[in-house]
């Protein structure tokens, strides 16, 4: 039995996961009320059995927002890192096996854009493609592509070392094919790892392009949405920002314990 295998903190991460996805996928029959159908006669009502989480400034069902809201939330992080990986590995690989001045060039501009703060790179993109789930999945997902791009190439120049790939290179095998055959085989696992953190990093700060207001229909139910209105009511409805809060950092922590899970047999081999 592997190492991975024997790992609990792998299980419990992939259970956590495995209930949020699940909540979310099946949304509409766990929700108990339309999230977002405002009701002013119930506003701010405290929890209860029939709403478990209260109820907003509008009287919509908190409980049924956050339901809805992770498939939002994990819909635009799940794209973002689809941005950001494709683009990325493709910048890692070339950088990596090519070398020389074509891995100077690309790693300059990695490294400009690493200068910037990635929230504030995103927040500088979204300004320029707009308002809106697409558009803020792709200006977090840029914004992160010189990060994993610099971990790809990394990963490329330990693999290229290997008396594999010079085998490969002295029966004469063409790069595109050393590269499919035995590079990204060999750079899959960290790369994986890592992209747990990546997707754990999209959460978060498309989380925080919503609670900003550039998520588009501020109505929608999502997290980050959530969390903006919350703030107007805290004192009065601290379970308006707690809830969405909650789940926010419970899947964070589940996809990092996922990610360190996956990266501590890698770190020991």
């Amino acid at each position: 039995m592997s190492a991975l295998a024997r790992n609990p903190r792998l299980y419990v991460a992939l259970g956590a996961l495995g209930l949020i996805a699940l909540v979310s996928i099946f949304a509409p029959w766990i929700a108990g009320h339309d999230p977002r159908v405002a009701a002013p006669e119930n506003q701010l009502l405290e929890p209860s059995r029939e709403y478990p989480f209260g109820t907003d400034l509008l009287g919509r069902d908190v409980f049924s927002r956050v339901v809805y809201g992770g498939r939002r939330t994990l819909g635009v992080a799940l794209l973002t890192v689809v941005v950001t990986l494709l683009p990325g590995i493709a910048i890692g690989l070339a950088a990596g096996y090519a070398g020389r001045w074509f891995d100077w060039a690309l790693m300059s501009v990695m490294d400009a854009l690493l200068a910037f703060p990635s929230l504030l790179l995103a927040l500088a993109l979204v300004t320029v493609f707009g308002s809106g789930m697409i558009q803020i999945a792709f200006a977090v997902g840029i914004a992160g592509v010189p990060a994993y791009a610099r971990v790809a190439r990394a990963a490329v120049l330990e693999a290229r070392t290997e008396a594999y790939v010079d085998a490969a290179r002295a029966i004469g095998a063409r790069p595109v094919g050393i590269l499919a055959r035995h590079v990204v085989p060999a750079i899959a696992m960290p790369l994986l790892s890592f992209a747990g953190v990546t997707l754990s990093w999209a959460i978060l700060n498309s989380a925080a392009l919503m609670f900003l207001g550039y998520g588009g229909d501020i109505s929608a139910p999502d997290w980050g949405v959530m969390l903006a209105d919350g703030r107007e009511s805290f004192r009065t409805g601290p379970w308006i920002a707690a809830a969405p809060g909650v789940a926010l950092s419970l899947t964070v922590f589940a996809i990092n314990l996922l990610a360190n899970s996956v990266a501590l047999p890698l770190r020991n081999r």
